[in-house]
Parts: structure tokens; C-alpha cells; sequence
């Protein structure tokens, strides 16, 4: 399978929030957000993939910033690392304001999927090929993630996570 770039799965959803989507202090219900980063994520997986992608596991969520009522709220979401059946896609979001344009990084996310097919059986994706300093960074940072998961999981044993026990040594040896 030929590697894609991750730009190739960047996905972007711009939105305002409307009256129905807030809590009583006026902000974007934190669920409502939720929704719209696995939609975002989703759609990058399936770019990446080209297959049937279904949400695995929420990795990561920081909900740094409110989004208040009539804000111009962007989801961006794209594949920071493919591994055998599963992505994991990095999502920053986004708040716009409207009178001078400058965007603010409110939140960000990081979710799993798993590319399937038609009768739900995970099937291989292609690789990434990280090309910005950014990608190479969260690729990097992706396996890491990966390994501690299964450690946890006890899929994994601590000493074959090579990448996640390098983090310690060189720690060590500063």
C-alpha cells in the first residue's frame, strides 16, 4: 500500500453556534463539540483510509477555551499516524472572532478509528508520510501513545514499548 501525506486527509468543518447548542452560560455545549470533532476526525480517516471508518476510542480531549454563543467555531482534523487497521487523527479547534478575524485555539483532541469493511471487519490502511515539522512531531508522538495504551491495556509489556521507554532514558541520561 502507497503512503499518503497527511494533508491529503485534512478535513475542515467552519460553523457558528446557535442558541439550541449552549448551556446556560451561553457557551457550546461541551457534547455538541465533541460531535463535531468525530464528524471532523471521521471524515479525515475515511480520506485517508478510503474505506468505512468507525470511532475506536477518544484519546484525548482539552476543552482549554469556552466557545461562546455566535462564535465562528473551526474544526480541523487530520491523520497523524496510520498503523495496521487504525488512524489516530489530531483535531485543533478553532474560534473566530468576528469583528477582527483572528483565530484563537480553543480546544483539541485526539481520536482513534478503524477502517472496516462492509461487514465491519477491520481492514488494512495505508501508511503516513509526515511532511511538515508539525506532522513529523505528532507521528512520532503518535507511536508513543499507541504503546502506553497497550501497556495499560496489558497488550503490551513495558519493556518491549521501545519508544515510550526511550522518553525515560533519555531523561536519565541528562
Amino acid at each position: 500500500m502507497e503512503a499518503r501525506y497527511p494533508s491529503e486527509s485534512l478535513t475542515v468543518l467552519t460553523d457558528l453556534v446557535l442558541p439550541g447548542e449552549t448551556n446556560p452560560l451561553n457557551n457550546l455545549f461541551g457534547g455538541e463539540l465533541l460531535a463535531r470533532m468525530d464528524r471532523a476526525a471521521g471524515i479525515s480517516a475515511g480520506r485517508h483510509s478510503r474505506r468505512i471508518v468507525v470511532t475506536a476510542s477518544v484519546n484525548h480531549v482539552a476543552f482549554n477555551k469556552s466557545v461562546p454563543l455566535g462564535s465562528v467555531v473551526t474544526v480541523e482534523a487530520k491523520v497523524s499516524r496510520a498503523f495496521r487497521t487504525s488512524m489516530e487523527v489530531v483535531i485543533d479547534v478553532w474560534v473566530e472572532d468576528r469583528q477582527s478575524g483572528e483565530k484563537t485555539k480553543a480546544n483539541e483532541a485526539i481520536y482513534t478509528f478503524v477502517a472496516v469493511n462492509e461487514t465491519g471487519t477491520p481492514v488494512s490502511v495505508p501508511p503516513i508520510k509526515p511532511q511538515t515539522e508539525l506532522e513529523k512531531k505528532r507521528f512520532d508522538a503518535a507511536l508513543r501513545r499507541k504503546q502506553l495504551s497497550l501497556v495499560l491495556a496489558g497488550k503490551m509489556k513495558p519493556d518491549d514499548a521501545t519508544e515510550l521507554k526511550a522518553l525515560f532514558v533519555a531523561q536519565e541520561n541528562k
